[in-house]
């Protein structure tokens, strides 16, 4: 119905383990990925969705099966290692995993930091991954749309990096440089303003300052 254009599918690798990593403009990028590319790809969505009762709760089961969801707890104090290990079990039965390195969806559009859980699957499991360039998927159901519109989208599926010269996943550094290249094969695809910080919210409190000063929101 939307008429994506696809570029480079032949870069996804039919079998074995692999890792898509895409930019993030809108909800409609988890069915865009999936539908585009040649083979079953799966992603984390929140567990909620797979908890709903009645016709709803069915109809939200259905959908985010269909199209390849994992749900995960995403409250726990432990999200994001948990997120982390569910993607690196998915991995492991040679299986496609999709993930937004960013994080969460981009609200204006610019690109912005990758987190390192990306070169932690991919060095913990020895997975190539493929960069993928997004375009115009926040013009089809922009953040806060509860409603898709009818426009043209485009799918970039780019060459697969090999990030095992960085070091192992247990080195920061490592894991830092084969994020920044992941990002910017992303960043070539899609043509974004590159942003420059991670994307999240400004914190609340001198606290969450200090928090986050301690903790580093690098992992997902």
């Amino acid at each position: 119905m939307w008429r994506p254009r696809i570029e480079g599918r032949r870069n996804v690798p039919k079998h074995g383990r692999v890792i898509l990593a895409s930019n993030h403009l809108s909800f409609i990028d988890s069915v865009a990925i999936p539908v585009a590319a040649p083979r079953p790809v799966q992603f984390l969505a929140k567990s909620t969705y797979f908890e709903g009762t009645g016709a709803r709760g069915w109809v939200n089961r259905t959908f985010f099966g269909a199209i390849g969801a994992v749900g995960v707890d995403r409250a726990s104090g432990q999200a994001a290692q948990a997120a982390l290990d569910q993607g690196r079990r998915i991995l492991e039965t040679e299986s496609a995993f999709a993930i937004y390195p960013e994080g969460t969806r981009s609200v204006d559009g610019r690109l912005y930091r990758g987190r390192t859980g990306v070169a932690w699957l991919a060095l913990s499991t020895g997975s190539p991954v493929v960069p993928v360039g997004l375009v115009g998927t926040d013009e089809v159901m922009p953040v806060g749309s509860s409603r898709p519109r009818f426009k043209r989208i485009t799918v970039r599926f780019g060459e697969p990096i090999d990030v095992s010269r960085f070091g192992p996943a247990e080195s920061g550094k490592a894991r830092r440089l084969a994020t920044d290249e992941i990002m910017a094969a992303i960043h070539a695809l899609s043509g974004q303003e590159l942003a420059g910080t991670y994307n999240e919210a400004p914190p609340a409190d001198a606290m969450e300052k200090i928090k986050r000063a301690v903790l580093r929101p690098e992992r997902l």
